[in-house]
């Protein structure tokens, strides 16, 4: 099973945090949903699998009306074996929600929704700079599941400056009142060339406090745990039949192609990315060109990822499938990185499969980097 993703790059505002690629630009929409369209005929040989999945990111896509939605939709499946019951998700902010809104998407084919709340506070939202509010934010989950939606899912970031360990319990048991059965959280990052690490840089922001931002992941593992959530992946959790397909697919290692600008697409051998420029963007597609560039990837950089991602996941880092893939060799010398990691107590190895503790969990990223070879 193959996905596509599909990257709608316009805002009506710009969150501080955010460094995806995207416009306030929003009257080159539909050139772009027909440039997008255009991609998919261009480079429908890149995919030879049955698609499992698709997925509108961005960038806002819930700006998308309903005809340029199916009109995408209809063009995929037009161009690629797209399995009937195929997920199809929408990213949609809460201030684009409504009941109009929602019956498009579901007719259009839409049958999974992203909905970006990030807080049920109002003062966090004004300090992230959000499009909605807080009364948008705990609507938009209801009119969703009225409206039939029942596959939803919400992003919640924690470790924001005014965040307290009382609010962010509050967001979390508001989350579940909700009985949303998918959730993403995700620690506040400050990236390079974005309004937070100028607002950080000119004192007229705290900076992120790591101490704290570990206390709320282990607020939401415990709370979650005791819920019944599966904390399938680092961010993600999910009740049984919930899980994220798409997002699966990417950390299983799966081929996707990715349309639109700074989109990226993976075949297992290699990795491209589109040029993350709109208007130049719109310009070579409508010559027929694709303007992408290309990664080939070694074995080093195949092993690297698999490290990567599959230990960010409940099934973790399989050492036989290591030693299949890549050599034995490479699993005994990965293993043997790997033991001060189990001597801390971050690491666990369960029959020959690398798992991160709870405690190994907060430090994924840095456990990973230290496993990688070169």
């Amino acid at each position: 099973m193959a996905g596509i993703y599909i990257h709608i790059p316009f805002c009506k505002k710009a969150c501080h945090y955010c460094n995806f690629h995207f416009s306030t630009a929003k009257d080159k929409l539909p050139a772009m949903v027909k440039a997008i369209g255009k991609e998919a005929a261009l480079n429908r040989s890149y995919l030879s699998e049955n698609i499992g999945t698709i997925y509108f990111g961005g960038g806002t896509p819930s700006l998308l009306s309903k005809e340029e939605i199916s009109t995408m939709v209809d063009g995929l499946r037009g161009l690629f074996e797209v399995d009937n019951d195929a997920e199809i998700t929408l990213e949609a902010n809460p201030d684009d929600i409504n009941l109009e809104s929602l019956s498009g998407w579901k007719d259009a084919g839409i049958n999974r929704l992203s909905i970006g709340i990030q807080s049920f506070f109002e003062e966090d939202l004004q300090w992230m700079n959000r499009a909605h509010n807080a009364e948008q934010a705990l609507n938009a989950v209801k009119l969703a599941q009225q409206e039939g939606f029942h596959n939803i899912t919400i992003d919640l970031i924690y470790g924001t400056p005014s965040l307290t360990d009382e609010k962010w319990r509050q967001n979390i048991e508001t989350a579940l009142a909700l009985r949303v059965p998918h959730l993403s959280c995700y620690a506040l990052t400050v990236e390079p060339k974005t309004a937070l690490a100028k607002m950080i840089a000119t004192h007229q922001s705290d900076d992120v406090d790591a101490d704290k931002q570990a206390r709320h992941f282990s607020i939401l593992t415990e709370r979650l745990s005791v819920a019944g959530f599966e904390h399938y992946e680092i961010s993600n959790f999910a009740l049984p039949g919930f899980r994220s397909r798409h997002n699966s697919s990417y950390w299983q290692g799966r081929s996707y192609l990715g349309l639109g600008p700074s989109a990226h697409s993976f075949n297992g051998k290699s990795r491209q990315w589109n040029i993350a420029n709109n208007s130049l963007y719109v310009t070579a597609i409508e010559k027929g060109e694709i303007p992408f560039e290309e990664e080939l990837l070694t074995d080093t950089q195949r092993l690297n990822e698999y490290i990567m991602t599959s230990l960010r996941t409940v099934e973790g880092t399989s050492l036989s499938k290591i030693s299949f893939d890549f050599g034995g060799s490479k699993a005994s010398l990965l293993i043997e990185a790997a033991q001060k990691h189990i001597d801390r107590g971050h690491l666990n190895n369960v029959n020959d499969v690398l798992q991160l503790t709870s405690d190994g969990k907060f430090l994924a990223d840095g456990i990973a980097a230290d496993l990688f070879f070169v």
